[in-house]
Order: C-alpha cells, then sequence, then structure tokens
C-alpha cells in the first residue's frame, strides 16, 4: 500500500505515539484526521493543520464521525497506568477499542492498527518470546485488557475489506515519554530514584522514531491479521538504561535496592501523597514493570517487514537529552 495522500485517523493523537506519528505521517504525504480526549488544544496539533475531533472512543456517535472517509485507522488511546479498577481499564481499553473497530469497518476503512504492547507476555515470561508465546495478565488491569482487546480485535479481521494488524511496542522512549523518560528523571533530580535487584533484567526499550517506522511498514506490507512485536531489538539491562538516563542530565548514579524493600518505600510515599491530597505519582506496581527479565524477538517484524530499528540507544539517549534541555518536564505531569 502507497501510503502518500492517504487519510489517517489517529486516536490518542495527542499522546506520545499520536502525535509523532502525525508529524511522521504528514511528512511524507498522508493526510491526518486526530481524535482525543482531552478538550485541551494542541499548539503542535494545530501548527501542522492536523483536523481534531474532541470525545471518547466509548461514544458510538465520536467514533462513526471520525471514521467517515478514512483509509487508515492508528488506535493509540489507552489506558496505561500500572494499576487501578479492572472495569475503567476495561471500559477504555477493550469497550472503546472495539467500538472504534466496529465504526471503522462500518465506515469502509481497510486497515486497522491497534498500537497494543509486550506487557501482554507478563512480568517474566521466556527469553526470546514470540508473538506466539504465552500472555499472561497476571492479575494487573493493564496487561489483562490489553490481553483482551487483541482477542477482540481479531475476530473482527476480515481481509482485504477490513485488516486488522497488532503491533506489541516495547518500551517506548524518547522526547515525551511519560514512564520511561520523564517520571526517572524527576525522581532522580529529587534523589528518590532506585532501581531495583542490582537493574538485573532487560528493558525492551524501542525509540519512538523506530517504533512509527515499524507501524508503517506494517501498514505498507498489508500485514492484515498478523501480530508484530517492535523493540530496538537490544538486551539493555535496566542497570544500563537508568545509568545512561542519569548521565545525559548529569545526575548522581541511581543505587539499587531490593524490589521488596522498593515497593514498601513507594506504598508508604503513595499513603502519605493521599494524607496530603497530593497527586500519586508512582505506584508500587510500577516496580513489576520495571524487573522484567528477558528480551521478546522481533524476528518476526525483521523478516515480514524488513524492518531495521534505525537509532540505536546511544542515538535516542542524545536525542533525548537535546530535547530534554529545552522542555519543562515538570509541566508534563498531570
Amino acid at each position: 500500500m502507497n501510503l502518500k495522500n492517504k487519510t489517517l485517523l489517529i486516536t490518542g493523537i495527542d499522546q506520545l505515539v499520536g502525535l509523532r506519528t502525525a508529524e511522521l505521517a504528514i511528512a511524507q504525504g498522508m493526510n491526518v484526521r486526530g481524535l482525543q480526549s482531552s478538550k485541551e488544544q494542541n499548539k503542535q496539533l494545530q501548527n501542522l493543520g492536523v483536523e481534531v475531533i474532541i470525545g471518547s472512543i466509548t461514544d458510538s456517535a465520536i467514533a462513526q464521525k471520525a471514521c467517515q472517509g478514512v483509509d487508515i485507522v492508528l488506535h493509540t488511546e489507552q489506558i496505561a497506568e500500572e494499576a487501578g479498577a479492572i472495569n475503567h481499564f476495561r471500559d477504555v481499553n477493550v469497550g472503546g477499542t472495539v467500538n472504534i473497530a466496529k465504526a471503522a469497518k462500518q465506515a469502509g476503512v481497510k486497515t486497522f492498527v491497534h498500537l497494543s504492547s509486550v506487557m501482554v507476555y507478563g512480568f517474566n515470561y521466556p527469553n526470546g518470546i514470540t508473538e506466539s508465546g504465552p500472555l499472561s495478565g497476571e492479575n494487573n488491569p493493564y496487561c489483562q485488557t490489553k490481553i483482551e482487546a487483541e482477542k477482540a480485535l481479531l475476530e473482527l479481521n476480515n481481509s482485504p475489506d477490513f485488516g486488522i494488524i497488532i503491533i506489541r511496542a516495547g518500551d517506548v522512549y524518547g522526547p515525551g515519554s511519560i514512564p520511561w523518560i520523564v517520571r526517572p528523571i524527576l525522581m532522580m533530580r529529587q534523589k528518590l530514584f532506585a532501581y531495583a535487584n542490582e537493574g538485573k533484567g532487560v528493558i525492551n526499550h524501542v525509540y519512538i522514531d523506530n517504533l512509527i517506522d515499524g507501524i508503517f511498514l506494517a501498514i505498507e506490507k498489508e500485514t492484515s491479521g498478523e501480530i508484530f512485536n517492535i523493540t530496538d531489538g537490544q538486551e539493555t539491562s535496566w542497570k544500563d538504561y537508568f545509568m545512561r538516563l542519569a548521565a545525559i542530565e548529569g545526575l548522581s548514579a541511581p543505587l539499587s535496592l531490593p524490589k521488596d524493600e522498593i515497593k514498601l518505600f513507594l506504598k508508604l510515599r503513595v499513603q502519605g501523597q493521599k494524607l496530603f491530597r497530593k497527586k500519586v505519582d508512582i505506584l508500587p506496581e510500577s516496580i513489576d514493570f520495571m524487573t522484567r527479565p528477558y528480551a521478546c524477538s522481533i524476528a518476526k517484524a525483521q523478516s515480514m517487514l524488513n524492518y531495521k530499528p534505525t537509532i540505536d540507544l546511544e542515538s535516542g539517549m542524545q536525542l533525548t537529552h537535546e530535547w530534554l534541555k529545552k522542555t519543562d518536564i515538570q509541566s508534563l505531569i498531570k
């Protein structure tokens, strides 16, 4: 499929992946429409000339309006928190996803790309896990509802009339990444950050532009019904990642503490924040996300899509450093 002049709808367009995809799609001659739940106007999107619709993916009328005249949908809208009420996650991550997919199908959209996550494998999966590997909800609402959404979507796949593509993204870092750049740095600045268990295990990082390259390749090659792991394909330890992050900011190297000690500290911190009616900034469950042991395989994306991550960790950190120098990251935490 030639992407030039195609109309792309991006849900969650005001978030990290949506915003950067809009930039790169327009740069290669695509028409972009966006759907966002926030009423806040984004200057970047205004400057790009993107048509933005305000509303929820759970609203059928909004979904139908957004999908009219669209060739491709990239669905990125989600609740991506580490913990919370399962019904809240399910309403958006499953119900909202199915709602927008059905609206797209009804509107004659040809390709629906769903941004899933390697978190569908849970916290303790086999080394080099592939797309056919075991999925694990881990009694975690994010992991569980991402699995449920994938299953529901694949039932709607009906190529060539309506093709579903699922992208299991790694840990997305780069300019604008809240979980892997902004929050750790803000905690490092306060000398409150520690990594767990000597930083053993592997972060499945993917630089934002590498992820979007993988998404575009999957669309171009019309890989209906397929699922792809998209990461940078590097086996970087948690320690190495967080040490590099501290270094680009000129901050002290973070300490290592046992996982259970960090979780206890964060539990007490959350209780204190709630007591003083402050916003809870990081949950104890986040440590489960930061202690996963192994790398996911990207062999399928490499062979089927000819996916080659072009920005390695060193380059990605340098690009992130340039962004950090001109950004007040505290203002990004809502």
